[in-house]
């Protein structure tokens, strides 16, 4: 089903399409591709955190939330990054940082619808050659589906005419309770390593879990008083490529969400310092600090400038491939 969403300041639509299969049914909205709202069958609040306000992600206060981010998700060191011997400089959005491909990233593009079904939508964009000093014409596809009883998939293509480098994300920020916080949500993550950053958030060398706050394997309850953060890449695999379990998130509700992906990496980041401001989220009122926990399937965070890294690099004779999926049940 798709409907009017809203309109962005140029006057451009934004549409709304459900998805419904079996017990859940999911949103996504053309404006940056966001996954707006998931609901799972006798559950009466969303189990991830939106606006009905176009203006709350339209460079507003939630302009990541659901959102697919890139053309490289996290962070650029520097703003830069060398290819083919030649300096690349990015568009800097956070300090001397790029964050999520820059102001204008993927959060800000209006995709075109060009599949739709009962239970599939096929969104697409093109993004013209140098567009935040990212370099190539690149088309992107991003395909989400629901598959009975409760399933959501996301797949992400690309291709390009010119060597460049790409790493998209997902930016949903999941919370099973429909609770200000995500306080006493238990969070397990596959990942056996990980990586530490410096004050401005850039990884640094490899390091294992064990023995740290980092250690998820076999799961931690979250808390806001907990004093170990969490805005950090848990190294899942070298290789995009094979679907492997990433993530499992239990609410004191009972409801569990559980995370595979091909993708090399997943950021776990506890949104301590995110909130809606003045705009309400789907709970009617704002969302506040740690209101959801984001799980960010993607290659790892400045990978252009860490060869020992799994590479993002994209040419033309490649097509670039993710799959996200995301299993719902309650207990």
């Amino acid at each position: 089903m798709k409907a009017q969403f809203g309109k962005l300041q140029d006057g451009r639509t934004v549409d709304a399409i459900t998805l419904s299969a079996g017990d859940l049914t999911a949103t996504v909205l053309t404006y940056g591709a966001i996954l707006n709202d998931v609901r799972l069958r006798g559950v009466p609040y969303s189990l991830t955190l939106g606006s009905s306000d176009i203006a709350a992600y339209e460079h507003g206060p939630m302009n990541y939330f659901g959102a697919i981010v890139g053309p490289v998700a996290n962070r650029i060191a520097d703003a830069q990054a060398e290819l083919n011997g030649e300096t690349l400089q990015f568009d800097a959005n956070e300090g001397p940082t790029t964050l999520h491909g820059g102001e204008h990233g993927l959060h800000t593009e209006h995709w075109r619808i060009s599949g739709l079904t009962a239970t599939s939508l096929t969104l697409t964009l093109t993004l013209p050659h140098g567009k935040g000093g990212f370099p190539g014409k690149r088309f992107l596809t991003a395909r989400y589906t629901i598959l009975a009883p409760a399933t959501l998939t996301l797949e992400l293509t690309a291709t390009t005419d010119a060597p460049t480098v790409l790493n998209l994300a997902n930016h949903s920020y999941w919370n099973l309770d429909g609770t200000p916080t995500t306080e006493g949500h238990r969070l397990q993550v596959f990942a056996e390593r990980y990586l530490p950053v410096d004050a401005r958030m850039i990884p640094k060398e490899i390091t294992p879990v064990a023995g740290t706050g980092f250690d998820l394997r076999e799961g931690r309850v979250l808390s806001p008083s907990d004093a170990q953060r969490y805005d950090h890449n848990f190294c899942l695999s070298e290789t995009r490529g094979v679907m492997k379990p990433a993530a499992v998130l239990r609410g004191t509700s009972g409801i569990e969400m559980r995370m595979e992906t091909t993708e090399p990496g997943l950021q776990v980041f506890d949104a301590a310092p995110i909130g809606s401001g003045d705009f309400p989220g789907h709970r009617g009122v704002p969302e506040v600090g740690f209101c959801g926990v984001a799980l960010e399937a993607q290659g790892w965070p400045d990978a252009p400038n860490h060869p020992d890294f799994p590479s993002v690099r994209l040419d033309p004779n490649e097509t670039y491939r993710q799959e996200t999926r995301w299993r719902f049940s309650k207990k």
